[in-house]
């Protein structure tokens, strides 16, 4: 039986809410619904350093190896009590008690995981297993650096058959941007690669997270930098679906977080319409 000491709401991402250690219940603000959320980083280790990320303790690193009958059990434990126990009417708001997807995200990034290909794998079977083939989505959130390792490259062409999708964080468009608020040192073209490689692999939507920097929204050449990035993917006929355009939500657990806000509604909605006006779609979350 899964447990959970609260209701859960679009603001709680607790990895720990149902108790377990790779899967874990999101009410999903984006999806409108529940999020099964696999994390392959429970020793919150990732290979950056977003500002603006939620998981404690965070550290440099790659997942470890992954606890292979452990992940199964839960997995389908999880899946059974969502679809057939009293978890969605205990812990869940009426109107979002439906299973919308399955998210590879978790407290660092879920392609450094070295097994990431049989992950997919083992979701494609429970899946099936289940009954949710072409019901529900199946999601990677990536910060897209590991897209030129072989077995990221399998797991998203496996991906692609499971009604798959990927949510590729694309932050800022300058190098300096995507140092000060994701801390790493890559470059925009090495970004642009990546972003390439894992569109023409599976569909592919930017994930943009926006705020305020001590006080300061994103600079006028940082808008522009990052609407032609997007003009440029347009114009060389990279497959992206759109932008995923979200403003902080939840707390950021990084030394940073006193210098980070939520921008107006308005700003947020104006960028936007600059994204739409490139001809890309952009759905927006405050």
């Amino acid at each position: 039986m899964l447990t959970t000491s609260h209701e859960l709401t679009t603001s709680d991402h607790d990895r720990n809410a149902a108790g377990l250690t790779y899967v874990y219940p999101v009410v999903s603000r984006r999806a409108g619904g529940v999020s099964v959320g696999i994390n392959l980083n429970p020793n919150n280790a990732c290979n950056w350093r977003c500002i603006y990320c939620q998981v404690p303790g965070l550290k440099r690193g790659s997942a470890p190896e992954i606890d292979w009958p452990k992940f199964e059990q839960e997995l389908r434990g999880f899946l059974r009590e969502l679809l057939f126990g009293s978890f969605m009417r205990d812990c869940v708001p009426e109107g979002s008690r439906r299973i919308n997807d399955i998210a590879l995200s978790g407290n660092g990034e879920p392609t450094s995981a070295r097994e990431f290909a049989q992950v997919i794998e083992l979701l494609g079977r429970a899946v099936a297993e289940f009954d949710l083939v072409g019901k529900i989505k199946l999601v990677l959130i990536t910060n897209g650096s590991l897209m030129h390792r072989g077995y990221v490259q399998e797991g998203l062409r496996k991906m692609a058959m499971l009604n798959g999708e990927v949510w590729f964080k694309v932050d800022s468009a300058t190098r300096e941007g995507m140092r000060v608020i994701n801390g790493t040192r890559t470059s925009v073209a090495k970004m642009h690669g990546h972003l390439s490689t894992a569109a023409l692999l599976c569909p592919t939507w930017l994930q943009t997270c926006v705020f305020a920097l001590d006080g300061q929204p994103p600079s006028v050449p940082e808008r522009q930098a990052y609407l032609g990035f997007i003009a440029q993917l347009v114009g060389e006929g990279v497959p992206i679906r759109g932008v995923l355009l979200y403003g902080l939500a939840r707390p950021s657990m990084q030394p940073e977080a006193p210098r980070l806000a939520a921008l107006p509604g308005e700003w947020l909605e104006d960028f936007a319409g600059e994204i739409r006006g490139l001809g890309v779609p952009a759905k927006l979350s405050l």
